[in-house]
C-alpha cells in the first residue's frame, strides 16, 4: 500500500512540474516578439528601458529584443528593409525618408523623450561658462544633420554665434567614437550623452558645462517610428506598444531618482547605482522626459525649424502626413 501511495506521490508531483513547465512555455510563446532598432544606449532612454524591466510590454503580450544600431539614418535603414519591425532614433530620420521619396515611409507614433539629451563637456574647467566661450575653439559636434548636432548649432545661432564661421566643429567622428576621440586629445569641446559625460567627468579628461537639451527647447527628439504598411498590418501592437511606453513614461515621473535607476540597473551594469541615480536627476532636472507619447504639433513644428535653420531641410512636412495619431 505505501508502495502505491509512494508511486501516486511521485506521479502527482511529475504532472505538477510538468503543467507549471507548460504554462510556463505558453506565457513565452504567446508574446508576440517586436525587433527594435535603437540609436544609441544611454540613460536618456530610462522611461524606455523601465517600461521592459517593469514587465509593461510582457503584461501587453510583447516581448523586445532591442539591437543597437549607431545612427538615425541607420535605424531608418534597419526598419526599411525588415531587420527591425521598429525603430527608435531622432525623429528627423522620418522626414529624410519621406522626402526622399520612400513611397512605404515611416510614420512616428510616440515620443519618448522631448529635449536633447547631450551635455557640453570642456577640455578645462570654465567658471561662469557662456556659449561666447566657444568662439575659435574647436568642438565634436557629431554627425552633420544629425538631432545633436543641429540642436546644437540651433542654439548658437539663437545667442548670435554663427556655428559656421565662429566655430569649429568637427562633424566627421561617429556617434559611437566621439567620447574616445575626446579622451585621446581631439577637440575642446565635445558633445556626449550619459553615462559618457559622467564617466568623462569621473577619469578627469573634462567638466560638463552645459546642457544642449536646456538651450535646444522642446522637441520630439527622439521618438518609435514604424512603416506604414506594419501600422496597418498591426494597429494592435502599435497601440499595446504605446500603452506600455506610456506607463514607463509613468513609472519615472512618479518614481524617486533612486527607484529609476534601480529599475533599469540591468541595462547599465557597467555604471554604478549611485552614478546612474545621479545621470537620472541629471536628465531630470532639464525635464528631459515628456508626460505623455503623444505629439504636439508646436514641438514638431520646432524640430523641422532646427531641421531648416542647418540647412538640412527646405520645406516643411505636414504634421499629420509623419505622425500616426492614436485615439
Amino acid at each position: 500500500m505505501k508502495k502505491i501511495i509512494g508511486i501516486i506521490l511521485v506521479l502527482v508531483v511529475f504532472l505538477t512540474g510538468s503543467l507549471i513547465i507548460f504554462k510556463n512555455e505558453t506565457k513565452e510563446n504567446d508574446l508576440t516578439k517586436i525587433t527594435v532598432a535603437e540609436v544609441a544606449h544611454t540613460i536618456f532612454y530610462a522611461p524606455g528601458y523601465a517600461a521592459i524591466s517593469e514587465g509593461y510590454f510582457e503584461e501587453e503580450g510583447l516581448e523586445i529584443e532591442l539591437i543597437l544600431t549607431p545612427g538615425a539614418d541607420k535605424v531608418a535603414a534597419a526598419v526599411l528593409s525588415g531587420d527591425a519591425d521598429i525603430g527608435f532614433s531622432g525623429s528627423e530620420a522620418t522626414i529624410y525618408v519621406y522626402n526622399g521619396g520612400e513611397k512605404d515611409y515611416l510614420k512616428t507614433f510616440a515620443q519618448l523623450t522631448q529635449k536633447d539629451g547631450s551635455f557640453l563637456v570642456s577640455r578645462e574647467k570654465i567658471e561662469d561658462f557662456t556659449l561666447e566661450d566657444l568662439i575659435g575653439k574647436d568642438v565634436i559636434g557629431g554627425r552633420a544633420g544629425g538631432m545633436p548636432e543641429m540642436t546644437f548649432e540651433w542654439a548658437l545661432r539663437q545667442n548670435g554665434i554663427d556655428p559656421k564661421k565662429e566655430v569649429n566643429i568637427d562633424t566627421s567622428i561617429a556617434f559611437a567614437a566621439m567620447g574616445g576621440a575626446f579622451i585621446g586629445g581631439q577637440g575642446d569641446f565635445v558633445t556626449l550623452f550619459e553615462p559618457t559625460a559622467l564617466e568623462v567627468e569621473q577619469q578627469g579628461y573634462g567638466y560638463v558645462v552645459a546642457s544642449i537639451g536646456e538651450l535646444g527647447g522642446v522637441v520630439p527628439y527622439t521618438s518609435y517610428s514604424a512603416k506604414i504598411s506594419y501600422i496597418e498590418e498591426h494597429p494592435e501592437i502599435i497601440e499595446k506598444f504605446t500603452k506600455a511606453l506610456q506607463r514607463g513614461l509613468d513609472f519615472v515621473h512618479q518614481s524617486t531618482d533612486e527607484e529609476v535607476a534601480k529599475s533599469i540597473l540591468e541595462f547599465f551594469p557597467d555604471t554604478s547605482l549611485q552614478d546612474l541615480t545621479n545621470v537620472i536627476a541629471r536628465y531630470r532636472a532639464i525635464d528631459a522626459w515628456p508626460t505623455t507619447t503623444k505629439f504636439s504639433q508646436e514641438s514638431f513644428d520646432h524640430l523641422q525649424e532646427i531641421m531648416q535653420a542647418s540647412g538640412e531641410l527646405d520645406t516643411k512636412v505636414p504634421c499629420q502626413e509623419l505622425i500616426y495619431f492614436q485615439d
